[in-house]
């Protein structure tokens, strides 16, 4: 199984200040990992590398789905950001158009032109998330379960190999945020990677992956079951 990240040797910094060092782990294709850790450990800033949002100024290697992230240019950026979806805690989706509409706005941003392939693809991605029938409301008629729904359907627009999802249930309550992991994973069983970072470890717990954690300065890969904070 290809690896679509890859680790070695990494360091990184946030404001001149070492957050992680000699950072090394890899992700396969279709897998699923936790990225735990307290505030102020680094989990963010760890995932943000994998986008480019935050540079990394020294490493043997830091790879993600092809792209190495210690050369890649600024103009590429865009292109790397394109095969990953990014699924945030606050949503941000467009609240003056609907949840088909905030999807179509991604599609013509990335350079769908016509309009039945995009209708179509809006349909696939709202009924793999269980919101076909409500792909018509705006945001503020949705409940925060839909709405998070809808934006793991954003992410997945462009069939994206990655999908980084940075505290997805931090907003919800126990039960809907157990729904959006459940998702998560069915995802990850048809091919997609995923790395869902949490500060809930029960629900680490509940639905068992292995885990990226991030403590002392260092990243730690854990087997399933083990997401202890210490």
């Amino acid at each position: 199984m290809a690896n679509i990240i890859e680790y070695k040797g990494v360091e990184i910094e946030r404001a001149d200040r070492l957050v992680l060092k000699d950072v090394a782990f890899s992700v396969g294709e279709g897998e699923f990992h936790y990225l735990v850790g307290r505030v102020g450990s680094g989990k963010s800033s760890l995932m943000k590398t994998m986008y480019a949002d935050v540079r990394i100024p020294k490493g043997e290697k830091a790879e993600v789905l092809g792209y190495d992230l210690l050369t890649l240019r600024r103009k590429n950026i865009p292109f790397l950001r394109r095969s990953i979806g990014i699924v945030f805690q606050d949503f941000q989706l467009l609240q003056d158009r609907s949840a088909r509409a905030n999807l179509r706005f991604v599609l013509e941003a990335t350079g769908w032109k016509r309009g039945q392939e995009m209708e179509r693809r809006i349909d696939e991605v709202l009924d793999a998330v269980g919101m076909g029938p409500k792909g018509y409301k705006m945001p503020h008629e949705l409940s925060g379960g839909e709405q998070q729904r809808v934006v793991i359907a954003r992410a997945l627009l462009n069939r994206p190999r990655l999908i980084l999802a940075d505290e997805p249930t931090g907003n919800l309550d126990p039960q809907t945020g157990y729904q959006i992991v459940k998702l998560l994973h069915k995802l990850a069983a048809e091919g997609t990677s995923i790395i869902m970072a949490t500060h809930n470890l029960q629900m680490v717990e509940d639905f068992p992956a292995s885990v990226i954690r991030c403590f002392d300065k260092k990243v730690i890969m854990q087997p399933a079951g083990e997401a202890s904070e210490e």
